[in-house]
């Protein structure tokens, strides 16, 4: 059988060993210092050129230009801006002072509906019976701010004692000066 020869303590390690590691890190340092110092020089250097180029016009002074996504998400972003903005521009407390302005005695309104960016109003209400809506109807479409005042449905609730009639109406409202 063969002799097994096991060896508890670790071997010294020789100068050369060392050196070379010293070595080693030095370069490692010494390269990592070049690096940054010729990153920093891009970077000034890069900077010089876009301001040689501003002065000589061939770059705007915008920042970088907007993917398509980008310029798209903006796109709509704008687009809900201005659907607010002509919402809020609309003259809405003539439109409601016209409408409380209506003799209500046989009409009571349910619902309203408008729409700032067509210009539309769509009325839910209730009459007494027949005549009460048809006379709503004509009062509507007389006033100056709503017009092509428009009779959409009508049902005569039968199971009810007095027998209402529940209406729906659709109007342009105008503005005074040019509908948007």
């Amino acid at each position: 059988m063969r002799r097994l020869d096991l060896e508890f303590q670790p071997r010294r390690s020789g100068p050369l060993a060392w050196s070379l590691l010293a070595l080693g890190c030095a370069v490692v340092a010494g390269l990592l210092l070049l690096q940054q110092r010729l990153q920093a020089e891009q970077v000034e250097r890069q900077a010089s050129l876009h301001n040689l180029e501003l002065q000589l016009g061939r770059r705007p002074a915008s920042a970088a230009p907007l993917s398509s996504a980008a310029s798209r998400e903006q796109a709509e972003r704008l687009a809900q801006m201005q659907s607010v903005s002509q919402q809020l521009q609309r003259p809405w407390q003539q439109l409601f002072a016209m409408l409380e302005a209506q003799p209500q005695d046989d009409v009571a309104l349910l619902r309203l509906a408008p729409d700032a960016h067509k210009g539309q109003l769509r009325i839910a209400a209730e009459a007494r019976n027949l005549e009460a809506m048809l006379q709503y109807h004509q009062r509507l479409e007389a006033s100056a701010e709503l017009s092509d005042v428009s009779l959409l449905n009508h049902e005569v609730l039968a199971s009810q004692p007095e027998q209402p009639v529940r209406f729906t109406l659709t109007a342009t409202w105008e503005t005074g000066h040019a509908r948007p």
